[in-house]
């Protein structure tokens, strides 16, 4: 016999999921992660599938259980999977957060490739290290995104914190293997040259597009948001 799954109690999360809690006929109780209906027409105007990897639903539950209102996007999310498949050696994110970002990594990762993020956060770096304990794959670091140079060079590099972001080319430069892919996200898009943001000159991204050590690409996502995904030369 078909059982039947009745929703008890459903939730919104950030990036485009909710969960519920649901029974059957037989009083068996589950999670189910899906997509929330809010967000359903927003994703159906751009490419990202709204279906996401479990490892990333338990850090968008982690976000949310946390108040965080704002995660990895989705769309970016994907770009940084598919990149995370082209990879070999050690990947990187600065400023893991909830781990959204390191778990859309992480989902598409190949088995012989590593992954090390730093949260200056000791208490939150300690609760994404439970997501990932399973797979020694994985290293946490409850510290100052520098001591990432411990681990360096990388292959890739999510870029997901204000002070190394704000530090330019200059400041990841040393942390990337040649041929290494860093991916900074939120940027506005822009149609002129030079960018421009808020009316004026956007020197940040004219930094990083404009760098000889980078071939660096200004990729929309949606039609509100950017990414820079920079390989080094």
């Amino acid at each position: 016999m078909t059982k039947r799954w009745i929703p008890i109690r459903e939730t919104p999360l950030d990036g485009g999921i909710s969960s519920s809690i649901e029974r059957n006929d037989s009083v068996q109780l589950v999670v189910a992660i899906r997509p929330a209906p809010v967000v359903l027409d927003r994703l159906a105007r751009v490419s990202a599938h709204p279906e996401q990897p479990r490892i990333v639903a338990q850090a968008l539950l982690l976000s949310r259980s946390r108040g965080f209102i704002a995660s990895c996007r989705v769309e970016t999310g994907r770009l940084l999977a598919t990149l995370a498949a082209s990879r070999t050696g050690t990947l990187a994110e600065i400023g893991t957060g909830c781990g959204v970002g390191a778990a859309w990594i992480y989902s598409s990762m190949r088995p012989e490739a590593k992954l090390v993020t730093a949260e200056v956060d000791q208490e939150l770096a300690g609760e994404v290290g439970k997501l990932f304990a399973d797979d020694d794959r994985v290293t946490v670091l409850a510290a100052d995104w520098r001591e990432l140079t411990k681990a360096a060079p990388f292959s890739l590099l999510f870029v997901d914190s204000r002070e190394p972001k704000k530090a330019g080319p200059d400041g990841v430069v040393d942390f990337l293997e040649p041929g290494g892919i860093a991916v900074l996200d939120d940027f506005t898009p822009t149609t002129t040259w030079p960018p421009m943001y808020n009316g004026s000159v956007d020197v940040l991204r004219q930094s990083w597009l404009t760098d000889p050590r980078f071939a660096t690409s200004d990729v929309m996502v949606t039609d509100d948001a950017c990414v820079l995904v920079a390989t080094k030369l």
